[in-house]
């Protein structure tokens, strides 16, 4: 058979890497699938909160104070909720990234370092605002009413967000992942009891609330409150603490931080 003609090729191969922005999106929906499949994490970062929001909402065991003790745990527990993903679930599932050399192989792709941990923040969002949905809904049933400027409130997640991811990077950078797990787990429920969740500030010894009160889960739990409780404006001090915190954090996860 005779071929009389030049066949032209349908494709032209272009290699090289996607865009940068394609590439922190499907990074980000790949940590995002990770972080939901993870039965464990699911439990620490939805179950946990709605669970404490609703026994401590209907059941007389805590004093907090004047009013509903649902207008008083519900922003506590939505401060507990970001806590328990931005710090407690980052922290462990990147130290067992780093121990399995995960994070080795993924740095060495043509996804940047940087942009590994920016799909990480997008993926610890993602799941921020299920569990806000979710604890809203489950507060607002109890019998919430939320008060106050909700770009004050969506400042203060922000902040609170950006604190305790770096806090759990600098974790899970630094130690072991057998000592990641614990420490994590051991911060969670030590700042779940001092850190202004549940019980409140003014329950603990006088001497001991001036330090608590700088604890970055007690800033977030109390700014919440004065916004979505008290119905205050910007509380600039609050933010102060959660910004101080973030800056701390995130500079020494950057310093520090080894992939190895």
């Amino acid at each position: 058979m005779t071929v009389t003609g030049t066949a032209t090729g349908t494709f032209a191969p272009k290699p090289g890497r996607a865009p940068l922005g394609r590439m922190i999106a499907a990074q980000t929906a790949l940590e995002t699938r990770m972080l939901l499949r993870h039965g464990e994490q699911l439990l620490l970062t939805v179950m946990i909160p709605a669970l404490l929001l609703t026994l401590f909402s209907t059941v007389d065991v805590v004093d907090t104070g004047d009013g509903s003790a649902v207008d008083f745990l519900a922003p506590g527990v939505l401060a507990l909720a970001v806590m328990s993903t931005a710090f407690t679930g980052q922290a462990i599932s990147t130290g067992f990234e780093r121990r399995y050399g995960v994070l080795k192989r993924l740095g060495v792709s043509p996804l940047p370092r940087w942009a590994l941990m920016t799909a990480k923040t997008g993926s610890v969002l993602v799941t921020e605002v299920l569990q806000i949905v979710l604890l809203t809904v489950v507060a607002l049933t109890l019998g919430w009413t939320p008060h106050g400027n909700p770009a004050a409130v969506v400042l203060l997640l922000v902040l609170g967000t950006a604190a305790f991811s770096g806090l759990g990077l600098l974790m899970a950078g630094t130690l072991r992942a057998e000592a990641t797990l614990a420490a994590a787990n051991l911060v969670f429920l030590l700042l779940l009891v001092g850190g202004g969740v549940i019980v409140p500030l003014d329950k603990f010894p006088p001497g001991s609330q001036a330090v608590l009160q700088l604890l970055p889960i007690s800033a977030l739990s109390d700014g919440l409150r004065d916004v979505l409780q008290q119905g205050a404006g910007i509380p600039w001090g609050d933010l102060g603490v959660l910004a101080g915190w973030a800056a701390l954090g995130l500079g020494a996860a950057a310093r520090f931080f080894r992939w190895e």
